[in-house]
């Protein structure tokens, strides 16, 4: 009687089958539940660059070239118009306030003057002969008063000696009344000559007051015709440096016409053209530095001009303290513009990564410096060197800086000798 062989349930392929299925699940379970999803890229450590992030002082400030200019620039224009006679110095050296620059000539302005001149001479003229005879005629009457005063008392005399005569029955009636007559002539003659030199002396008075006054205004005019034969000598109203001569000898030249510019080297400032991007953040008293032969210098801004050109607008900064010696008109500054107080901050340098990411996200590397991982970030205000780090990263981490340019993304950078 055959046995019967009861047939294994495990057998050794069904063993193996099954392990080997359970652990294909297990892998894929741990892959999908432990295993990291993110994207890798393996870059070499010598194609990047890291840096530590660090807390300390944070000033943001941007970086503008500033040119020197004096601080004062005088237009040299001419006050009365003419023909260049002479000059006297050329452009581009160094005059003290007063030198004469140049002589103009003017033939009607030096006739008119003539013209004045004469018409004062003969006003003077005038003028002292009405005077002289205003005092002719003051003795003539003191003369004629005296002959007249000498007159009355003959006839005076006569009436007298007629009235007792006359009441003696001596004479004749006609004779008394022929004395009284000539009395009575006499001293209304008197009356009227008084009377008479009165108004010729105030006749006078009035002339001559009139004459001064007139002497007056041709006088003025006078020195009015001066003053502009004076200013024919175009003179510096400052010290400073002379710029180009913009006439020539035999040149006509017309009133208000610009022939050059003086520099008042006394003192300087600095015109700084700004991005239009910071108008709202630039305000007067606003303080810059600059470095020139190791020494540091500062600036503070004084006038802000309103208008703005190819996206530019321009700012003069006068110099607070000391200005450098030997710094010279045209010279370009490199200017670090403040535009904030200095504060605590939370700060990385500044690198190639920003164009790629535009301060979101950075990659920030393990303690093991093996890898690098991205992590979101948020950055604030900014200067040449260093990023403000307002969210998403501390003191002592260190992250990748150089260009992000392929990792665009990737969410791990493996780093490989």
């Amino acid at each position: 009687m055959d046995k019967q062989i009861k047939k294994k349930k495990w057998t050794l392929s069904k063993i193996l089958m099954y392990g080997g299925g359970t652990v294909f699940v297990l892998f894929v379970l741990y892959s999908f539940i432990f295993a990291d999803k993110g994207s890798k890229l393996n870059v070499s450590v010598d194609k990047i660059n890291i840096a530590e992030v660090h807390s300390g002082e944070f000033r943001e400030f941007i970086p503008q070239d500033g040119t020197v200019q004096p601080i004062k620039t005088i237009r040299l224009d001419a006050i009365e118009g003419g023909v260049v006679e002479k000059k006297f110095t050329e452009g581009g050296i160094k005059v003290e306030k007063g030198d004469t620059i140049m002589k103009l000539a003017n033939s009607n302005l030096l006739q008119s003057f003539i013209r004045e001149e004469t018409q004062a001479f003969i006003l003077i003229n005038s003028l002292e002969n009405t005077k002289l005879s205003l005092q002719q005629n003051q003795f003539n009457l003191k003369r004629q008063i005296t002959e007249l005063d000498f007159q009355i008392d003959q006839a005076r005399d006569i009436y007298e000696r007629s009235h007792e005569l006359y009441e003696e029955k001596v004479i004749s009636e006609q004779e008394f009344f022929n004395a009284k007559r000539e009395y009575d002539r006499l001293k209304a003659s008197r009356e009227i000559q008084i009377e008479s030199n009165k108004f010729d002396s105030l006749n006078a008075v009035i002339q001559i007051k009139q004459a001064e006054a007139t002497l007056d205004r041709t006088a003025n005019n006078l020195e009015m015709i001066k003053s502009s034969l004076d200013n024919l000598y175009v003179r510096a109203p400052i010290s400073g440096r002379l710029s180009n001569i913009n006439a020539e000898v035999g040149e006509s030249v017309a009133p208000g016409q610009n022939i050059g510019q003086i520099d008042d080297y006394a003192a300087f400032k600095v015109r700084t053209p700004i991005d239009e991007h910071y108008i709202t953040r630039i305000y007067e008293d606003l303080g810059g530095s600059f470095d020139l032969a190791g020494t540091t210098y500062d600036l503070k801004i004084t006038k802000i001009y309103s208008e703005v050109n190819n996206g530019m607008f321009n700012v003069d900064m006068a110099f607070v303290g000391d200005i450098p010696s030997g710094i010279r008109r045209g010279q370009t500054l490199q200017i670090k513009l403040q535009l904030s107080e200095n504060v605590q901050a939370i700060q990385i340098p500044r690198g190639s990564f920003y164009q790629t990411t535009g301060g979101n996200w950075i990659f920030v590397v393990n303690d093991s410096d093996d890898f690098a991982t991205r992590r979101s970030i948020r950055l604030g205000r900014q200067n040449p060197r260093y990023y403000e780090v307002l969210e998403g990263l501390q003191p002592g981490e260190r992250v990748v800086v150089s260009s992000y340019d392929g990792y665009e993304d990737k969410d791990r950078l493996v780093f490989k000798e």
